[in-house]
């Protein structure tokens, strides 16, 4: 039963599986929709909003992510994207500290371009959380992604 629920987690209900497009973009597509509505549905300020869900979020990635790669033998298999969700989650959320108000669209898509680019070229230091053990290097490399892309994208809006 926790096999069956942490690979339903780490998978984001499966489409980490299912669908043709990178699991990676799937993943963070899923973390923009989730902050959007989360930030849209809980009537607390922006910031309650990112905090909450990050120390909700990460916890369960951490566990998921961790003993899904276990289960499939790997150290960071393609269909687990969970880490992007909270990855995702964590760029918007540092956009929305920074500008005291929820992402609107134009600040998604930034946040989204910044940390996909991130996550797939993972510069130094990045790279080198993915050496964590478990669950940990799964997810941190992604949160150290998030973290540069949420503050690119500040620095972005700043200048523009």
């Amino acid at each position: 039963m926790k096999a069956a629920f942490a690979r339903a987690l780490a998978t984001v209900g499966g489409l980490g599986d299912l669908l043709p497009a990178p699991g990676t973009t799937v993943g963070s597509l899923a973390g923009i929709l989730l902050y959007w509505g989360a930030s849209r549905l809980w009537p607390h300020p922006t910031w309650a909003v990112a905090i909450v869900g990050l120390a909700v979020l990460v916890p369960l990635a951490v566990w998921a992510c961790g003993t899904e790669a276990a289960r499939r033998g790997q150290a960071d298999p393609g269909p687990i994207v969970l880490d992007e969700v909270a990855g995702q989650w964590l760029a918007l959320a540092v956009v929305a500290l920074g500008r005291s108000q929820a992402p609107g669209p134009r600040e998604m898509a930034v946040a989204f371009v910044l940390f996909r680019v991130l996550d797939v070229v993972k510069p130094w230091p990045i790279r080198r959380l993915e050496r964590l053990p478990g669950g940990w290097g799964i997810v941190a490399d992604d949160l150290g992604a998030a973290l540069a892309a949420g503050l690119l994208a500040l620095a972005v809006f700043a200048v523009l």
